[in-house]
């Protein structure tokens, strides 16, 4: 089908082929549900939108489901996880694909699952995954630019968020719950959505609260309730999960074990660690609020940053800007490629550098030799900060090639590497 879409948009008329094609999806999506039964009216579906904190997001409540004793499906942007079971997400979507989203449902209520915990993009909303997924509940986690280019502008990248919210309107609406960060800018936004259950959530419920590269505490509903991810944008994200869960009636006590028992999100501020006597962390870090907030926690570190700016062909706007924040930040940076596609990977990181005025920075096309060359200089104590990929299974060359990539597994590999040629 994607094939298709490629090979009708090549011959056929802009305007036209622009007129067809929410059509098309819509259709696809109709087919996709029809095909495996309408099988989200079988679960207890819940979303998690935004910007940010999605996927993480995801993780944590799908854990307090489980602690709960629910059988839990949850697709996300790292993998797919139906009744224990997990398998990668190669999909390089963070909302699965129409057809595919119903298969997951489907393979979900044949595990035995009661619920199921996606990812729910704009880029979804515009290509109509969310229409025939009976929606039961929703967490919005907070709005920033991004995928303007895509939307055409922020006010368009919103509402597309917000169609996504108002899936909860479809069926039997007072049954639906709507949970909202009341900290972002665009909360009453969602809280308008007609849903018989609205709850919010904002930093002042954790408090008070410490962090740490080592993780978190905080104190919910009484309880002191201690983290092992850092930074205050993992506390924001426990307290969403949470605040749904406590919507369900799941006890705080489930809540608070769970939350004290999940060890990590894999490329969600992983620390990779192979004896080497300073710190390297892996972060997908895609806007540059979050690399902003990524950088944060190791404000008191030397901090040497690899980073590629964004996609090809995407969020032009934004590469100065997040150069901007590496350079705010790092000691050294090292630009490299990212997920290029058929832009030029030295174009991207021009982009990116044009953001750089007060720190030294050198671009290394291969990712693995820039990590190579950030542990060769990285001194004792201080924090290589690897963004951009995250867990991304691939990097994503021109003509839709794919070159199968783990910034974990090749971070690994240089640290390992970086000690034998220390001891030679």
């Amino acid at each position: 089908m994607e094939t298709f879409l490629k090979i009708a948009k090549k011959y056929i008329p802009k305007r036209l082929f622009s007129l067809l094609q929410p059509v098309y999806h819509y259709l696809l999506a109709g087919i996709g549900a029809m095909r495996f039964g309408f099988p989200s009216k079988r679960l207890f579906v819940i979303g998690v939108t935004g910007t940010k904190g999605k996927t993480t997001t995801t993780e944590l409540l799908a854990a307090i489901l489980e602690e709960a004793g629910h059988t839990v499906a949850l697709a996300n942007t790292n993998h797919l996880k139906i009744a224990g079971k997990s398998e990668q997400n190669l999909t390089k979507r963070s909302m699965l694909g129409r057809t595919l989203l119903q298969r997951f449902f489907r393979r979900a209520i044949d595990a035995g699952c009661t619920h199921a915990v996606i990812e729910m993009t704009s880029e979804g909303a515009k290509q109509f995954r969310h229409v025939f997924v009976d929606l039961d509940a929703l967490i919005f986690t907070n709005l920033s630019p991004e995928h303007i280019e895509s939307h055409g502008s922020y006010e368009n990248y919103v509402a597309a968020k917000l169609s996504l919210a108002r899936q909860l309107e479809k069926g039997a609406a007072l049954r639906h719950t709507i949970v909202v960060n009341r900290d972002d800018a665009e909360a009453e936004k969602f809280l308008a959505v007609h849903a018989g259950i609205k709850r919010t959530y904002s930093i002042r419920d954790a408090e008070p609260f410490t962090t740490s590269p080592e993780g978190g505490n905080m104190v919910w509903r009484g309880a002191n309730i201690h983290l092992n991810l850092p930074g205050e944008f993992n506390i924001m994200n426990a307290l969403a999960a949470a605040t749904l869960a406590e919507s369900l009636g799941i006890a705080s006590e489930s809540i608070k074990s769970a939350l004290e028992k999940f060890k990590l999100v894999p490329g969600r501020m992983e620390r990779i660690e192979e004896g080497q006597n300073f710190t390297v962390i892996i972060d997908y870090a895609h806007t540059a609020d979050s690399l902003e907030r990524a950088y944060t926690v190791y404000k008191n570190h030397h901090l040497i940053g690899i980073l590629g700016g964004t996609g090809g062909g995407r969020d032009v706007a934004k590469r100065a800007v997040m150069g901007a924040v590496a350079d705010k930040h790092c000691e050294y940076i090292i630009l490299t490629t990212e997920d290029p596609y058929d832009e030029s990977p030295r174009a991207i990181a021009d982009d990116v550098a044009s953001g750089i005025r007060m720190h030294q920075h050198e671009y290394i096309e291969d990712r693995r030799l820039a990590m190579r060359k950030a542990f060769s200089i990285a001194p004792k104590g201080s924090a290589v900060i690897i963004t951009g990929k995250g867990a991304g299974p691939y990097i994503m060359g021109p003509n839709g090639t794919r070159i199968p990539w783990s910034d974990a597994a090749v971070a690994r590999e240089e640290l390992k590497y970086a000690r034998r040629s220390a001891l030679q």
